[in-house]
């Protein structure tokens, strides 16, 4: 795969205006970028710069703290759905998951699983507040849930993508489920670094120095 088909172009902030977006938006045409990953508000004017090419929009979903009920999860989703959206990058309730509710965890993916109608669905399970232990069983509920994706970090707290994070969640998912790294990837030997053990999507508003990093062909 190239390496621009790897890059999900993101912007989260909550200052993040219409300037931006078009700015977001504009790189991702030029580097053909696989999607812009944006807040939920800014899916139509995504859509709309990006009608006639084949960039993604991408969205959050009980973003970026996981703790809104299932139900509220849910809505979004299908909301987002309606929009136009192709990605969802859900945050998995963090605090159920240390309290071993495994369950509740599994059937809240599998909701919006259900909810994205086939769409892909990335699940961010925040490495930095998880152990070894957590990181994997987080990856097998969300393989279990149908989950198209695992994603290392929600970008909002110290956390960021690791080498020894992404080569434990490939090791642990089954080869329908892909890994995404994100969070802290910001030069081409970082983004090479985590795709060489397993990553196969990034997450970055560094997309385009990365790509200029890159060998030249």
């Amino acid at each position: 795969m190239k390496l621009n088909k790897m890059v999900d172009h993101t912007i989260l902030k909550a200052f993040a205006q219409e300037e931006h977006i078009e700015k977001l938006c504009a790189e991702a045409k030029q580097y053909d970028f696989a999607s812009v990953c944006i807040n939920p508000y800014n899916i139509p004017q995504a859509k709309k710069l990006l009608e006639g090419t084949d960039v993604k929009v991408c969205t959050v979903i009980g973003f970026p703290l996981g703790a809104n009920t299932t139900k509220i999860k849910v809505a979004e989703t299908e909301d987002a759905y309606e929009m136009g959206c192709d990605e969802f990058d859900m945050v998995i309730n963090v605090g159920a998951l240390k309290d071993g509710k495994y369950d509740y965890v599994r059937d809240e993916i599998a909701a919006i699983v259900k909810a994205a109608k086939g769409r892909t669905v990335k699940v961010i399970i925040e490495t930095l507040f998880l152990t070894d232990e957590e990181k994997v069983k987080a990856v097998e509920l969300s393989a279990e849930a149908g989950a198209h994706f695992v994603k290392t970090c929600t970008g909002f707290n110290e956390g960021v993508a690791t080498v020894a994070d992404i080569a434990l969640m490939r090791k642990t998912a089954p080869a329908n489920v892909k890994v995404k790294a994100s969070s802290g990837i910001r030069t081409y030997e970082d983004a090479k670094a985590l795709i060489d053990v397993g990553a196969e999507r990034l997450g970055t508003s560094a997309g385009a120095k990365i790509i200029a990093g890159a060998p030249q062909e």
